[in-house]
């Protein structure tokens, strides 16, 4: 595929474009005249213990957390809980005692960027191994990183912790990381990779920016990836064409979906397919924030579409995939978190396609969405005393 160097952006527009900060929340750096419209950012009123009226289900808040960001569960049932400034949590349920783990690497901190996902290795029983992305200063600016080590829970200390991938390049500003983590049936790992509100290096195969990668578990490069024979950053990648993929999660079929901002409008849920290219930023259903048009990707339909839409956005922070019996209605569906919307959305999914079916209204921005192992939701709130929150049946 030939690197696309240039695409046409007015050089003024494009700098303020850059400065934004598409998460929710503004871009430190942004001047307020050229922000995103602001997302609702009122904190959440009900203490760690009060429910969340109006909901069909029952909903037990059990702690707090300074920015959260991720959430995933070790086979014991514990869970591992980060924190934007860099803090790495383990929780002891169903009493929510939080313990902090010693030897998360250093990160970036700032905007949208700190520490971001975690995921333990589909094998953690046997080798302790949990993978971490964060954002990772270095030469020329900021970028991803996701780096594996070995959990002791019992000391409570993370060791021989090597960076397994790095976003190419670090450029300046702090938006638009993606970093989410997720594992294939085989044992591949996979990583959204945000294009930094950049453009064209979404389209560049000389960059990993704006693309899903694939790699095995210590970070090489499978040779039956799509772009391979290309060598370089461009052997990792998987699809091509993303801005801002904050959820991946793999469906009861094993194919892998993804769910990312939009710039003004154009929320989208995509069915990830092997080598394809979703067309950003040459389309999209939504619009630059200063108000120039992107081509709808029904303009161009050599690019892949999105299975869903939104416009209004709802800010989808994460994706999972229900596979649990508590809820036996939502087996299958995915489920959406919702910043500037703040809501929790299930999505129902036939075949290559997917629909909207319900939105919960859950009064905070939602960071994180993942199954438990007895098939309850939990969810964590964004900012400030985020909560995580156990969603199960209503007794009787």
């Amino acid at each position: 595929m030939p690197r696309l160097r240039s695409l046409a952006l007015a050089p003024l527009a494009a700098s303020l474009l850059l400065s934004i900060g598409c998460d929710g929340n503004a871009a430190s750096s942004a001047p307020a005249a050229t922000q995103a419209p602001a997302a609702d950012q009122a904190a959440p009123d009900a203490t760690a213990g009060d429910a969340i009226e109006g909901l069909p289900f029952a909903s037990t808040a059990v702690a707090t957390f300074d920015e959260p960001w991720a959430l995933a569960f070790l086979p014991d049932g514990r869970l591992l809980v980060t924190e934007k400034a860099g803090t790495l949590k383990l929780v002891t349920l169903p009493d929510g005692q939080v313990r902090e783990i010693a030897g998360v690497p250093a990160v970036g901190y700032g905007g949208q960027g700190g520490l971001g996902d975690v995921e333990p290795h589909p094998q953690f029983a046997q080798n302790g191994l949990v993978y971490l992305s964060y954002a990772e200063d270095g030469e020329g600016g900021r970028g991803a990183a996701v780096a594996r080590a070995r959990l002791d829970v019992e000391a409570g200390t993370l060791e021989d912790v090597q960076v397994i991938w790095r976003q190419v390049p670090k450029v300046e500003g702090n938006g638009h990381y993606g970093h989410r983590l997720a594992f294939d049936r085989d044992g591949k790992l996979w990583i959204s990779s945000g294009e930094r509100q950049k453009f064209d290096p979404s389209q560049d195969m000389a960059s990993n920016l704006g693309k899903i990668v694939r790699l095995e578990d210590d970070g090489r490069v499978p040779a039956d990836n799509p772009f391979a024979d290309q060598g370089g950053v461009a052997a990792q990648v998987w699809s091509l064409g993303h801005r801002n993929p904050l959820g991946i999660a793999f469906d009861a079929q094993g194919r892998l979906w993804n769910s990312e901002m939009g710039p003004a409008g154009g929320d989208e849920l995509n069915l990830v397919k092997r080598g394809a290219n979703y067309g950003y930023p040459l389309v999209s259903n939504g619009n630059h924030y200063d108000g120039r048009p992107i081509p709808d990707h029904d303009t161009r339909p050599e690019f892949e579409k999105p299975a869903v839409t939104w416009t209004p956005v709802i800010s989808p922070s994460s994706l999972m995939f229900y596979t649990g019996t508590l809820f036996p209605e939502w087996t299958g569906d995915a489920f959406i978190g919702g910043l500037s919307g703040q809501t929790l959305v299930r999505v129902e999914i036939d075949g290559d396609s997917a629909r909207e079916a319900e939105r919960f209204a859950m009064r905070a921005r939602i960071r994180g969405v993942e199954q438990g192992p007895d098939g309850a939701l939990w969810v964590i709130e964004d900012g400030k005393d985020g909560r995580l929150i156990r969603l199960a049946p209503r007794e009787g």
